[in-house]
């Protein structure tokens, strides 16, 4: 099994993934006949999902919630909460925009330099 790293190209964590669920679907002993039944999606999906093709978040989940693996998705994303001095300095509103990056030290391009004989 590969560790998956933000070192991995897009397709070969696809194919980890991929290859993860298809060992937990023979481990449950489902087909991909059995497991495209009971999750409601066409057996081509789960053929493509366990070969490390894209698929919808919608067919993943419905294989999730079949396979046992839906608590998992709690540590995938885990609800962001603000910290209480984020909390206080917002006076309790909930942040809705990021207010993206800020340069420091922006040095402005330096202008050509001249001997102003135009004057």
């Amino acid at each position: 099994m590969m560790e998956i790293s933000r070192l991995l190209a897009d397709e070969a964590i696809l194919t980890e993934l991929g290859g993860r669920i298809a060992r937990r679907r023979l481990e449950l002993q489902l087909t991909q006949a059995d497991l495209a039944e009971q999750a409601g999606v066409a057996k081509r999906t789960v053929e493509r999902i366990e070969a490390g093709a894209s698929a919808q978040m919608s067919s993943l989940i419905r294989i999730f919630r079949v396979l046992e693996l839906l608590p998992n998705l709690e540590l995938l994303v885990p609800d962001a909460q603000p910290s209480p001095m984020e909390l206080l300095r917002q006076k309790g509103k909930v942040r809705q925009r990021a207010t993206g990056r800020r340069q420091k030290n922006r040095v402005e391009e330096p202008q050509p330099w001249s001997w102003d004989d135009d004057k």
